[in-house]
């Protein structure tokens, strides 16, 4: 009883890092020792990044660049379709608009890391309002095999 007393902010600290880093830690380990399929595809989403360029009156180029790990030794095969969140009614989409020719097939060995580029043109003959270009980073994708799907 002393014991705690004593030392009682310091285990309320200990306990905080471990409710913070627990999780984190926890799901690392299973990717990189139990996973399968893709459930063992890392991705880094602070590395992504999407631009868009119009190419002409109709048309707009837009390119991805999403970086994967596979954690596993098996090959790993899935598709990419692109998601986002707009934050008001008023929002112009642009990161979904990479679903024009989605879903993208991708393909990782066992233990590869790789930095997928994807290449689209957009036709926006039909589109009201559209963007004009930018450039987003933090892309939220869905990666789905096999009847099986993560939001990433």
């Amino acid at each position: 009883m002393k014991s705690l007393k004593k030392y009682h902010w310091r285990f309320v600290i200990i306990a905080i890092l471990i409710v913070i880093f627990a999780p984190t830690f926890a799901v690392n380990s299973f990717q990189k020792t139990f996973a399968t399929g893709i459930y063992a595809v890392s991705y880094s989403e602070e590395e992504s990044n999407c631009s868009f360029a119009m190419i002409n009156e109709k048309t707009l180029q837009a390119e991805c660049e999403l970086p994967f790990k596979n954690c596993s030794n098996n090959d790993v095969q899935f598709s990419v379709e692109f998601y986002e969140e707009l934050v008001y009614k008023d929002d112009l989409p642009m990161v979904s608009l990479m679903n024009n020719d989605a879903p993208y097939e991708i393909m990782l060995k066992g233990k590869e890391n790789k930095h997928v580029k994807i290449r689209t043109n957009i036709d926006v003959s039909n589109m009201e309002n559209h963007i004009e270009g930018g450039e987003a980073t933090g892309v939220n994708i869905i990666i789905k095999s096999k009847g099986k799907s993560r939001n990433l």
